[in-house]
């Protein structure tokens, strides 16, 4: 994922290139946080990313304490996401689908953004913060309505001025004793936000459905991942064994740079406005 660093711009050399190996491709994008920083929303493991120890999802199962401190900092962090809009580089995704050179996007972010921008195939590898299941009958909720019923059920619960927001929509939050946490109202269970949690399994049909995209593909656009998280790296290699060109564009390192075709140290949304200039002007 990216880092909050500037990078320089591509160079004629860089942009011809990048062009080059996309021209009459279809190409399957995979996106990380950094898509997501230019819409307010900071990355994991960027430079001066603070440090973070995620819940993971035996602490959440195991701990009614540990639901409570992720409910109450999951709730203000996911209110923050709903101000988030598309950048640039989201637009700029939906104009490369629409011009037929993009085939689908898989992203690692569960912010909801590329949606929101109007991608039209997206396939949301780690969830998504707008839906709610039940751990126990997996009846699925949308966020909003449990919103909704967190704030019934806890009336002195409020957003503080200033929270710091993470990548997965989670915020600290102190004073959690007391919060009220809704139940499955089909079943009584327990509610989680339908994201992928730190120690669980990334969903057989979702990790189907991107590598099913991958492999209609022609080239795989790696755009603002550091690709730490298996998932992508497991994408990646994928695309490798099927000797698809690879393009990596990230600020900062990435686990993927040395079986890149091309690695591009820039930003994303200058990227990808780049590539829909180049391609379809």
């Amino acid at each position: 994922m990216a880092t909050t660093l500037d990078a320089p711009a591509l160079t004629d050399v860089e942009l011809q290139q990048l062009l080059s190996l996309l021209s009459g491709a279809r190409t399957a994008v995979l996106t990380g946080a950094g898509v997501s920083t230019d819409s307010g929303i900071p990355d994991y493991r960027g430079e001066g990313a603070p440090v973070r120890n995620p819940m993971t999802f035996q602490t959440f199962v195991a701990s009614e304490r540990a639901r409570k401190r992720y409910w109450a900092g999951s709730h203000l962090g996911w209110q923050s996401f709903g101000i988030a809009r598309p950048n640039r580089g989201h637009a700029a995704l939906v104009t490369l689908e629409l011009g037929g050179v993009v085939s689908g996007v898989v992203t690692q972010n569960v912010d909801g953004l590329h949606t929101r921008a109007g991608s039209r195939h997206v396939v949301d590898l780690h969830g998504s913060m707008d839906r709610v299941v039940c751990l126990d009958c997996g009846q699925h909720f949308a966020r909003s309505a449990i919103a909704e019923r967190l704030e019934a059920a806890n009336p002195d619960f409020s957003t503080p001025g200033a929270i710091r927001l993470a990548p997965d929509g989670d915020v600290e939050v102190d004073d959690i004793d007391h919060l009220v946490v809704p139940e499955c109202t089909v079943c009584g269970g327990v509610l989680k936000p339908d994201v992928v949690f730190f120690g669980e399994f990334v969903p057989v049909d979702k990790f189907q459905a991107a590598a099913s995209l991958v492999q209609r593909s022609d080239v795989l656009l790696i755009a603002g991942s550091s690709l730490v998280v298996n998932s992508g790296i497991r994408l990646l290699e994928l695309a490798r064994k099927r000797r698809m060109p690879i393009v990596v564009v990230n600020r900062g390192v990435t686990k993927g740079d040395s079986r890149a075709t091309l690695k591009l140290e820039a930003g994303t949304s200058e990227t990808l406005e780049a590539i829909a200039g180049g391609l379809l002007a």
